[in-house]
């Protein structure tokens, strides 16, 4: 029997090194090394060809691409069309799909609604955290009637897999991957080796057998999923909830998708019946806005197919510091610093002894430009205590000579606007032309900064 070697992995992205370091070189992340035994899985005969797996059906030879069989049966909808739309249109056979999120966020709750709406299906629900008796009550309390669905608490992944082979079930859900082992292996359950091979196996069987396989990951303290790069680079879809568990609305969105895109997002109310989809998000994120408030201003963004409109709130107040603090949420400082910057230059706003908070109200990360001329508006609009037209909604890019650039699909967002009633609605000059004419929304070409000051101040 050979001796046992010891190895260093990061637990960020995998890297092994043969000795502990402070700083990761592949991923450059600090003091992320653990300790494991080297695998042995090596020695083992079985386990030589445990990856030599066709990725379609279990084909070994190769194909030419007309003997490729596809059709819309390949993806399963789910009866959530909000995960539908974050997925790609639904489920595909052998597709292997990570969901990410902080602890109580809704994974799980996630996972027994989609169960709880795919009727025809037959679905292994294996937990290795809670035992079946647990999950009977979740299942009750979110009203599942489903009886083709088959409870499993165990953590061993050999034996799930064969249990998974045996009964032969439309849908495998593990929950989480960080309780799995494979007992061939020495270091102890959610290590890195143990993610990764468990998941490697996983992957495996959903190839081989053509059954699609959902896994629950864990994130660590800074908000990532635990091991991310090495789950990353193995799973087909990476779904990462956002949101505060204090707050009642979920994003759903897609980090990495193999079969669809990665700008959809689905949002979901958690209720005490479990999450409830919101059709129509824009109503949601302007619910809570205040009419007649200074600092306040309606912008179009775009995720993914979705028009989404938004609320941007902007404080302007005197500093009591040396320098001035610039404070951001959910769009990116170094764009506020420069649009801080073409208000100082170009319209004369005296910025540079005055604090700046941004705020994207309702939660989301927004990281398209369209939101500039909104933000620059927002700013003005607290910094001269006038409050913006509730009226109107602004939608542009905003250049570094303070010019009002085009943005993509303006006609998109222009419609969802009108859609919820509002009646002066501002874009850029070059975007007119294909903007059709609306009966219910005034629609206002703008080329500068200066033209929009004049219109919504």
């Amino acid at each position: 029997m050979s001796k046992s070697k010891v190895q260093f992995v990061c637990s960020n992205c995998g890297y092994i090194s043969p000795r502990w370091i402070g700083k990761c070189s592949e991923c450059n992340q600090w003091n992320t090394f653990v300790e494991e035994i080297a695998s042995t899985i090596s020695d083992n005969p079985k386990a030589k060809g445990a990856r030599n797996f066709g990725s379609s059906g279990g084909a070994t030879r190769p194909l030419k691409l007309s003997e490729i069989r596809v059709s819309e049966e390949d993806r399963i909808a789910t009866g959530i069309a909000e995960l539908d739309r974050v997925l790609g249109g639904g489920i595909m056979h052998g597709s292997l799909v990570l969901i990410g999120g902080d602890p109580g966020i809704g994974k799980s709750t996630l996972l027994m609604q989609m169960v709880r709406g795919m009727l025809t299906a037959r679905t292994l629900y294996v937990s290795g955290e809670e035992s079946p008796r647990q999950l009977k009550s979740r299942a009750e309390r979110l009203l599942m009637k489903n009886e083709d669905v088959l409870f499993m608490g165990e953590t061993d992944i050999e034996r799930i897999i064969e249990e998974a082979r045996a009964s032969s079930p439309d849908i495998l859900i593990v929950d989480s991957i960080q309780t799995m082992y494979r007992s061939a292996m020495e270091s102890a359950p959610g290590s890195v080796g143990q993610v990764r091979e468990c998941t490697a196996l996983l992957l495996q069987f959903a190839k081989s057998s053509g059954i699609p396989v959902f896994i629950v990951g864990h994130v660590t303290k800074e908000g990532a999923i635990a091991g991310p790069k090495v789950l990353e680079h193995i799973v087909d879809t990476v779904l990462q909830f956002e949101g505060e568990r204090t707050h009642a609305y979920r994003i759903l969105r897609a980090a990495k998708n193999r079969y669809g895109s990665t700008n959809e997002i689905g949002v979901f109310s958690m209720t005490s019946e479990g999450l409830m989809e919101v059709p129509n998000p824009s109503e949601v994120f302007l619910s809570e806005r205040q009419y007649g408030s200074s600092g306040s201003a309606v912008c179009c963004i775009l995720e993914g197919t979705r028009p989404l409109l938004l609320e941007v709130q902007a404080l302007v107040s005197p500093t009591h510091y040396n320098n001035p603090q610039r404070t951001t949420t959910g769009y990116d400082y170094r764009r506020i610093a420069m649009l801080l910057a073409v208000l100082e230059r170009r319209l004369g706003a005296r910025l540079a002894n005055q604090d700046v908070f941004i705020n994207i109200a309702g939660g989301l990360t927004v990281d398209e430009p369209a939101a500039d001329l909104a933000i620059t508006m927002a700013v003005l609009s607290s910094m001269k205590d006038s409050p913006l037209d509730s009226k109107s909604c602004l939608i542009g890019e905003v250049g570094l000579g303070g010019e009002v650039r085009a943005i993509a699909q303006a006609e998109v967002r222009v419609a969802e606007a009108a859609k919820l009633g509002f009646e002066t609605i501002i874009v850029p000059k070059a975007n007119l032309k294909s903007i059709p004419k609306l009966k219910q929304a005034k629609i206002v070409g703008v080329g500068t900064l200066s033209e929009v000051a004049k219109i919504v101040l």
